[in-house]
């Protein structure tokens, strides 16, 4: 988390349900209308990269980050972190840590497009 995140977070921290509400409500509409000037964009469809035949899995975690930009990179560093670990130190197989890792990938790509749906 950011200095700004935590600065947002302690804000709302301090506030009551009402005015949290309109912070929540301000921020969306601030997203919104950044949306549709053509400031932000975020791609929803993961992107047609494929897989390599021999691939490290550095690079898969790199390649699959970029296949599904759409994913926020903090979500996903526990979990890509443990996975890494179990590679190099544990000495799991490479093939076999990718395959987990293109699964969660496509996991938290499914829980995005359901939060997208409800938005």
């Amino acid at each position: 988390m950011n200095k700004t995140e935590k600065k947002l977070l302690n804000i709302m921290s301090d506030l009551d349900s009402n005015d949290q509400n309109n912070v929540l409500s301000f921020a969306e509409f601030l997203l919104d209308k950044a949306k549709q000037d053509g400031r932000l964009t975020i791609v929803e469809e993961p992107l047609d990269i494929p897989r390599p035949k021999e691939e490290r899995v550095v690079a898969a975690i790199k390649r699959l980050s970029e296949t599904y930009p759409m994913i926020k990179k903090n979500i996903m560093l526990d979990e890509t972190a443990s996975l890494m670990s179990a590679h190099i130190l544990q000495g799991r197989v490479a093939v076999d840590v990718i395959d987990e890792l293109q699964v969660l990938f496509e996991k938290r790509y499914e829980e995005f497009c359901q939060q997208h749906e409800n938005t």
